[in-house]
């Protein structure tokens, strides 16, 4: 009787009423007139109504439905009214909330509910943590307040109940052509029925909607363009039956969204949890309900399609489906169980060491060499970690001196990590390595089953371990019953050990975020060895963070709300302490990338003989001084060392000062100089300092900025109409017979992007402040040293000649380093108020290492580099225009780019929030991005000028990507 129900329910199909005939249905019943929109539906007909009165839905079902069914549902939407945002129920003019009425011969159910206006989301690939979180939470509250809820017609049979899971899918399967898949379905359902029916009596029974998924949850995105939560629709599957029957149905929708991986929805089931607290046996059975439900869902479709082959929600859904399903089967049930009751805190008990017996009884006592193979093991050095087989090459060397070597279980392995890749890297080892003596003895920890396995494996198994090893000898035969004590084999080769609790075949390394719930399957082998080999345990990121925010000063910003530790470099790429390396987009310090074998070596060797300041004389600064000079244009003869962009840009005005004899300065809008009390009197962005605009003392004369993209005059034949701003600002200036000193400016604008200034706007601007006796600088902190490509100063584009240079930056690589390079007449200007020194910028380290940067930029080409790789990068960040409204223009050159977002093309409203969130994204993908310009809407990309083509590639393409998911 009730498999003959659930055939005739899942085989009914939607009613059969055309949108003139429920135009009629509406007026007749409800008074009600609008147009009609038709609203996607497996089973039943749905119609959105605008009106006068309002936006509603007409829901028709057929007739085969139980009226007491739809009652229920209109009893629960009452209930919940007050604690969970749902649809209203609206009264018929007869003030009747159900009608059966008979529509060209069929006998359907008709009501109308308000409408919650809001969209699913359905159509976007990905979803944030948040938002999956979002949806457990909403999950959660719903079945907290249906917990109570009793109605006669929730004691219904619906194909989605889980409790009819096994025998739905055993009927349907015939419907399934595909062999292979009906074959992975029915292993599935065998897999469910094995796992539930144990603890299907302990599962709590509640009222559940059963159906809060991506199609029936209704979101807006708030002013920041974050989801928020508007309300829940559809209880057409509501129903007494397990509660953790709800989360399974949230949880299997998710997982269309999941990017192939299943432990996404972890977070919904946290959220869940914290609202209405799972028992443990709810917890166990959440997975394979999930795989249920994931079952049910394909098979269900294929039937439907067959009965409604025009029905185009199904056809758009069954793809979505079949995903679900491949999502939910490309891990093993044991592997998720193990992380659902972890991500809830639920432990699981350790394996003691009281019934084995020694695995190397020989042995027992020795000491091993545990070699460091983890991120910041002093083993790597110049990205050695990337040859093949370096990890086992460390463990024979260290065998050969120490005679017993091991590596550690659960330490992250450096050698692992993998560039320009938005997967997460499996650097997580589920097992120990040991380099033995060959002919070493192995004896059976325990008693079980002998299993040999693909790649040499030798398993011994019982019924709830299995020892797993690789390089053993053995003259035991497959199906060999051995007890404990008993001799397995020789060692032939580096030993490698590795545990289960469960009958599977677990990887050798997981992911990191994986690492968890693999670690209670795989448990550490050490007390089979009785070798203390376990990892020692990371410093917890959270408390770490706290301790950084409880001693550095708060306005010392770190990039992201929850940062990754980042602990050490190689080129353009980042690595945290979990082995994944991150795409460094925008570290424009580091222009030989990060652990320069050079820069070490130089440092070390300076370091070595000799540091202190630029008083002492020394062979060191002459030279590096005499390099400088060579780079610069004709005519500038002097250089002034220093610690910082800050400090150049600040020496840089206090020369203008000196040699002008006047103090006001002339800067542009939207730039930034520094942070010392003079360069940040310059500096007028507001993203750096949201009083800029009101705070600037009264020598500082801000000029409109030339900002030939969004600014008041645009094109490249704007200059003219920007110079006009610098020829007001210096008529006030002499009005008040006070003497100019000078304009900064960045050549190339930086904060915003790096666009260029409009063609002749600084040959006009720098002959103008020269007429008044002022000095011309340019700021070339961020902008200079070849980073352009085609040019190695950024002044060179405008073809003017400044008259002092300001860098920084990448003059070091990361040390402290800058230098302002001027004329003679003009840096004697400043003897008059004493001498000047600098600690660090003119000392003999940084002077090396500064003279070894320009030696490593030309022996590996990097200013070609710049222009090369910069001019593939440009050209593929351009063809995203064409592809998405939100790109609205790519400045700069070389390593030297912004891509401006903008919400609308005509008026150019940035898209600040959108900005924001795409970076959040890109750092999930692997990429480190931050946004700039006075409305944080244009990416800032300046990356090490090591950056190849294939990063770059890497990065358009994950950009694209984002772009595609419409954040």
């Amino acid at each position: 009787m009730l498999l003959a129900t659930l055939i005739h329910r899942v085989s009914l199909p939607c009613p059969q009423v055309s949108a003139d005939e429920a135009a009629h249905l509406l007026e007749q019943h409800y008074g009600l007139r609008g147009t009609l929109r038709s609203l996607g539906s497996q089973q039943d007909l749905n119609y959105r109504i605008d009106s006068a009165r309002g936006r509603f839905v007409l829901k028709i079902c057929r007739g085969d439905y139980a009226a007491v069914e739809l009652q229920a549902q209109h009893g629960a939407l009452n209930n919940l009214q007050t604690q969970v945002r749902v649809p209203k129920v609206i009264r018929a003019l007869s003030g009747e909330e159900l009608l059966t009425v008979t529509v060209n011969g069929q006998t359907v159910h008709v009501r109308v509910l308000d409408y919650i206006d809001g969209q699913p989301l359905t159509h976007l690939p990905h979803l944030g943590r948040d938002v999956i979180a979002g949806f457990g939470q909403l999950c959660g509250q719903v079945s907290h307040a249906l917990s109570r809820f009793e109605h006669p017609g929730l004691d219904r049979t619906l194909q989605w109940d889980p409790r009819h899971a096994y025998e739905l899918i055993t009927h349907l399967l015939a419907t399934l052509e595909n062999v292979p898949h009906r074959d992975a379905i029915k292993h599935v359902a065998e897999q469910v029925d094995a796992r539930v029916r144990p603890l299907a009596e302990h599962l709590p029974w509640q009222a559940v909607h059963m159906d809060i998924t991506d199609d029936n949850v209704v979101w807006q995105r708030d002013a920041q363009r974050h989801w928020q939560v508007q309300g829940v629709i559809d209880f057409g599957d509501l129903v007494h039956t397990w509660r953790i029957a709800d989360l399974s149905v949230t949880c299997a929708a998710l997982l269309h969204h999941a990017d192939g991986d299943p432990f996404a929805i972890l977070p919904a089931i946290q959220a869940f949890h914290a609202v209405t607290p799972l028992q443990r046996e709810e917890l166990q059975a959440l997975w394979p309900l999930i795989l249920a439900r994931a079952a049910v869902l394909v098979l269900s479709s294929e039937q439907q399609q067959r009965l409604d082959p025009d029905n185009a929600y199904l056809l758009k859904n069954a793809e979505h489906e079949w995903e679900i399903f491949h999502v939910a089967t490309s891990v093993p049930v044991e592997l998720m169980d193990a992380a659902i009751l972890r991500c809830v805190g639920e432990t699981v008990s350790p394996i003691t060491s009281e019934d084995f017996a020694p695995l190397l009884p020989g042995l027992v006592g020795r000491e091993f060499a545990l070699i460091d193979l983890g991120v910041l093991s002093p083993h790597f050095e110049a990205g050695n970690w990337e040859q093949p087989g370096i990890d086992r090459r460390l463990l024979d060397e260290a065998a050969a001196v120490h005679g017993l070597a091991a590596s550690r279980y659960g330490q992250y392995r450096l050698s692992r990590t993998c560039a320009d890749s938005a997967v997460e890297p499996d650097t997580f080892p589920l097992h120990v390595e040991l380099h033995l003596p060959h002919g070493t003895e192995l004896e059976a920890p325990f008693g079980g089953t002998l299993r040999h396995g693909a790649d040499g494996l030798l398993c011994v198994h019982d019924a709830q371990l299995s020892l797993r090893l690789w390089g053993v000898t053995t003259a035991l035969k497959p199906g060999a019953v051995v007890v404990k004590g008993q001799v397995l084999g020789e060692v032939h080769a580096p030993l490698t050990v590795q545990v289960c609790r469960a009958l599977i075949e677990p990887p050798l390394f997981c992911t990191p975020t994986r690492a968890q719930a693999w670690q209670v399957l795989c448990p550490s082998p050490a007390v089979l060895l009785g070798l203390a080999c376990d990892a020692q345990p990371e410093l917890d990121p959270e408390a770490l963070l706290a301790r950084r925010d409880a001693s550095f000063a708060r306005s010392q910003k770190h990039y992201y709300a929850d940062p990754p530790r980042i602990e050490r470099g190689w080129r353009n790429h980042l690595i945290d302490m979990q082995g994944r390396s991150y795409l460094d987009m925008l570290n424009n310090v580091a222009v030989l990338g990060h652990g320069h074998p050079r820069m070490a070596a130089v440092a070390a060797r300076q370091w070595s003989l000799l540091n202190t300041n630029s008083r002492f004389h020394y062979a060191a600064i002459a030279e590096f001084s005499e390099r400088l000079l060579a780079l610069a244009p004709d005519g500038m003869d002097r250089v002034f060392l220093v610690n910082s962009g800050t400090e150049a840009n600040d020496l840089a005005i206090r020369l203008a000062w000196a040699y002008s004899g006047g103090r006001d300065m002339l800067s542009v809008l939207e730039a930034y100089h520094g942070w010392s009390v003079a360069a940040d009197a310059v500096s007028t962005s507001i993203a750096d300092n949201p009083q800029a605009l009101s705070s600037r003392p009264d020598w500082v004369h801000p000029v409109t900025a030339p900002n030939t993209y969004r600014g008041e005059f645009r094109g490249q034949d704007s200059a003219p109409h920007y110079v006009r701003s610098v020829e007001h600002n210096l008529a006030k200036i002499a009005a008040s017979k006070r003497q100019l000193a000078g304009f900064i400016c960045e050549p190339v604008y930086g904060n915003s992007g790096g666009i260029s200034l409009p063609p002749g706007y600084l040959q006009q601007v720098y002959g103008l402040v020269r007429a008044q006796g002022g000095v011309c600088i340019a700021d070339e902190v961020q902008v200079g040293y070849g980073r352009m490509g085609h040019f190695f100063w950024g002044f060179e584009e405008q073809g003017v000649v400044p008259d002092i240079i300001t860098m920084a930056k990448g003059m070091g690589n990361g040390q402290p380093l800058g230098a302002v390079i001027t004329r003679r007449e003009i840096a004697e200007a400043l003897e008059a108020e004493g001498y000047f020194f600098s600690s660090s910028g003119g000392s003999p380290v940084s002077c090396r290492i500064g003279m070894a940067v320009l030696d490593v930029m030309e022996e590996e080409k990097l200013w070609e580099n710049a222009q090369v790789v910069g001019g593939h990068f440009k050209a593929r960040l351009e063809q995203l225009i064409d592809r998405y409204p939100l790109v609205g223009a790519v400045h700069g050159s070389g390593f030297y780019l912004g891509l401006e977002l903008v919400r609308d093309r005509h008026t150019l409203e940035p898209a600040t929030e959108e900005t924001t969130l795409l970076c959040e994204r890109l750092r999930e993908l692997g990429i480190f991005m931050q946004p700039t310009g006075d409305y944080l809407n244009i990416l800032k990309i300046k990356p090490p000028m090591v950056t190849s083509k294939r990063s770059v590639d890497f990065f358009v393409d994950m950009l694209s990507k984002v772009l595609d998911e419409q954040l």
